[in-house]
């Protein structure tokens, strides 16, 4: 024994199994340092590359005199990029993977958040796979523009993490607002699974009526235009009836034209209420002045009545019309009503 006053075994098979240990410990121990070795080359060679493309980020933001608020935000989104894939190459590495491979990791990464859009929730095996397959990742730093509302829309986006605000202005209306938070399993770009599904769309992109906004970190699936119009046109044919009572109910743009709808429903109401109420306070008015003017057995009392009633009803006027007036000036908030894309357009 090395370094100890044991006595060595006089037993051979003693010694050949301590000898056997040691060669064993020794071997297991450069295998760790060999993979620890690998694994720090591996980890330094990466973060060598991120230095690498962080300095030339630098050099070409020095040299085309960005903003130092640009500047930050490209900084952010390549921090955010690096701590969510650690360098990989998401898209090239799945790409390089056998067919077979690459459909069952799509499918375990995005079947789940395909089946929560109610308008695929229906559709069969093979074009989900076919959709989840055409699924991009995509990242978003905080604050953000996904898309903003008058631009046009090149994709359906389907959130795994993270929190985005969507708000509307109807073109700008002056008066009108709508916002609306989305979360981990919502997805935007409803506008663009209009323009897929209608057969007589244009191939012009249709134009975002929101703007969405990253609140946090957000990490997404996109699909784009032509996928989706792709897979649209193998699913035209089927449920069309069901589907368009499920992209109403479902779709933000009919869920705020509904909303619109039955504000504008509730004020004409008000409004003839109101006007129902004015016109019997001063039916009675105009009653109660004829019966005065008839029964009073005094003149005094007589134009007594006959001046109150008159002072009543001309407050009561000035009152509807100053009503009138307020709601001349509150703006209608009631939206166009939203296309609803023929489906059955293809069915023949």
């Amino acid at each position: 024994s090395l370094g100890q006053n044991l006595e060595t075994s006089t037993y051979v098979f003693e010694i050949c199994f301590a000898v056997f240990i040691s060669i064993s410990g020794l071997v297991l121990f450069s295998f760790l340092i060999g993979n620890m070795q690998t694994y720090l080359q591996s980890t330094t060679t990466r973060l060598e590359e991120m230095r690498v493309k962080r300095r030339d980020a630098e050099q070409w933001m020095s040299h085309r005199l960005l903003p130092e608020n640009l500047r930050e935000r490209i900084r952010r989104y390549e921090q955010y990029r690096w701590q969510e894939t650690r360098g990989v190459d998401e898209e090239n590495l799945l790409r390089n993977l056998p067919k077979d491979l690459r459909r069952d990791i799509k499918r375990h990464l995005c079947l789940a958040l395909l089946k929560r859009v109610p308008m695929f929730e229906k559709m069969d095996e093979q074009l989900l796979d076919a959709m989840c397959d055409r699924l991009k990742p995509v990242l978003y730093t905080e604050e953000s523009y996904i898309v903003r509302e008058g631009d046009p829309v090149d994709e359906m986006l389907f959130i795994m993490r993270g929190k985005l605000l969507t708000v509307t202005t109807n073109g700008g209306r002056t008066g009108f607002f709508n916002s609306e938070y989305l979360g981990a399993g919502d997805f935007c770009g409803e506008e663009l699974l209009t323009w897929a599904l209608d057969p007589h769309s244009s191939s012009n992109l249709p134009i975002s009526t929101r703007t969405v906004r990253a609140l946090t970190e957000v990490e997404a699936f996109a699909l784009m235009a032509d996928d989706l119009k792709f897979v649209a046109s193998q699913f035209r044919r089927l449920h069309s009836k069901q589907l368009r009572h499920t992209f109403r109910f479902y779709s933000q743009q009919w869920r705020t034209w509904a909303a619109c709808f039955i504000q504008a429903a509730w004020r004409r109401y008000s409004k003839k209420k109101l006007e129902e109420s004015l016109r019997e306070e001063e039916n009675r008015l105009q009653d109660a002045l004829a019966n005065a003017g008839g029964s009073s057995p005094s003149l005094g009392a007589t134009i007594y009545a006959s001046r109150f009633a008159a002072n009543a009803l001309r407050a009561l006027r000035r009152n509807r019309s100053r009503k009138a007036r307020v709601t001349e000036r509150v703006p209608p908030l009631l939206l166009q009503k939203p296309a609803e894309p023929d489906f059955t357009a293809e069915e023949q």
